[in-house]
């Protein structure tokens, strides 16, 4: 069975860099399929959560997901050869094996699920892009079941906590997906709250589910993302959606990352 690589990283919609590092991946997995996600630039919340969202999840089973977001901001001082934040290695309970940089937020929504959590020996620098030259062969042997690079464990509490109250993503519908967990949401249905994202509040909804509000109310509901921790509890993350509208137009426009605040 072919290998199914999600390629998690923020060179931008379009970039040709997915390409380039498309070529170097398949030059260490030659059968692999692999599909491509772009973040937004610096976004290590963002990759975290559709690491977890995409790994979690049901798929294929040979799967690896590859991500790339290095902001390089584990040290402020000038940096020699090019050298970024290291790369790191993951299982998690499906199988799946997550390989990529450990920066800011990456590998918050898995710390507490993966299996195995390791550093990959390979060098910090050598190249402006990394994830070009001089990752994907670590990545390869590794899909390939070859861990010989593998290096030191990573305890979860060496990783930060994911923010619960901050934009994790934007759809393709202008819905806003949150980092607040639905099961500390103590409301009931159809309550009405005020929401802040930014300088921009709205009315909202309390819904248990999107659609059970009329057309042109801002619904706070849990949204369709989300997966089982390691107890097998359903976790879901609260989702703002403006039914026969654009919930990303009411509010402004925001970016992910900012925060998200029920004022009243």
């Amino acid at each position: 069975m072919a290998m199914f690589i999600s390629l998690i990283a923020d060179y931008g919609t379009g970039d040709p860099a997915f390409a380039e590092v498309k070529q170097r991946l398949l030059m260490a997995i030659p059968d692999a399929q692999i599909h491509e996600l772009s973040v937004p630039p610096f976004s290590t919340l963002a990759t975290g959560f559709w690491i977890a969202q995409l790994g979690l999840n049901p798929g294929p089973a040979e799967r690896l997901i590859y991500h790339n977001c290095a902001p390089r901001k584990d040290d402020p001082q000038a940096r020699r050869d090019n050298e970024g934040e290291g790369l790191t290695y993951a299982r998690l309970p499906n199988g799946v094996k997550v390989v990529g940089v450990n920066a800011g937020y990456t590998l918050s929504f898995i710390k507490n699920q993966a299996k195995e959590l390791y550093t990959i020996d390979v060098s910090r620098g050598g190249s402006q892009f990394r994830s070009r030259d001089v990752f994907p062969p670590a990545a390869g042997a590794i899909a390939n079941g070859d861990f010989s690079l593998v290096g030191e464990a990573i305890a979860p509490n060496q990783i930060p906590d994911p923010p619960l109250d901050q934009v994790a993503w934007i759809d393709g519908y202008g819905n806003i997906k949150t980092t607040i967990p639905a099961d500390t949401v103590n409301l009931e249905p159809q309550s009405k709250i005020v929401i802040r994202i930014g300088d921009v509040v709205s009315d909202a909804i309390y819904s248990d589910g999107s659609f059970k509000v009329p057309e042109g109310t801002l619904a706070f509901a849990p949204g369709s993302s989300g997966w089982k921790d390691t107890d097998g509890r359903s976790l879901q993350w609260m989702e703002l959606f403006l039914r026969g509208g654009n919930a990303w137009e009411r509010f402004g426009r925001p970016r992910v990352n900012q925060s998200v605040t029920q004022i009243a």
